[in-house]
């Protein structure tokens, strides 16, 4: 873990972090307090939203940070977001993605080559 996230990350959750699988491939890494209010929307779902029920809880693994703000990921989870060497964490606001670098690179590189979303075209840089 950065340090700049590793201090907050220790007063705000105790260390204590929850990975899961993200639909675009990636995994999503919430404090838990955080992951515990995406828990329960999620779980409030209706059972038309089942699957992604499974996706989300199904696959989720807590973990703490160690004294020096190292996670241990899952070899399942690290499979399933294709991480074998190279990652990149983003910040998400109240949660990190976890990618490979080179999956995360080509996926940046072809969203930028199109154009933005219509949300963005009343939106200020």
């Amino acid at each position: 873990m950065p340090t700049r996230h590793r201090d907050v990350l220790s007063a705000n959750a105790a260390g204590q972090l929850t990975f899961t699988k993200h639909p675009h491939g990636c995994l999503m890494l919430f404090p838990r307090p955080e992951w515990e209010k995406f828990r329960e929307r999620i779980a409030q779902l209706p059972m038309s939203a089942q699957w992604w029920k499974r996706v989300f809880l199904g696959n989720a693994m807590d973990v703490e940070m160690d004294g020096t703000g190292r996670v241990l990921v899952s070899p399942e989870l690290r499979e399933a977001a294709g991480i074998s060497r190279d990652c990149l964490l983003l910040g998400m606001g109240n949660h990190f993605e976890l990618w490979d670098k080179s999956t995360y690179d080509a996926k940046e590189a072809e969203a930028t080559q199109g154009q933005m979303p219509d949300v963005f075209q009343d939106f200020s840089f």
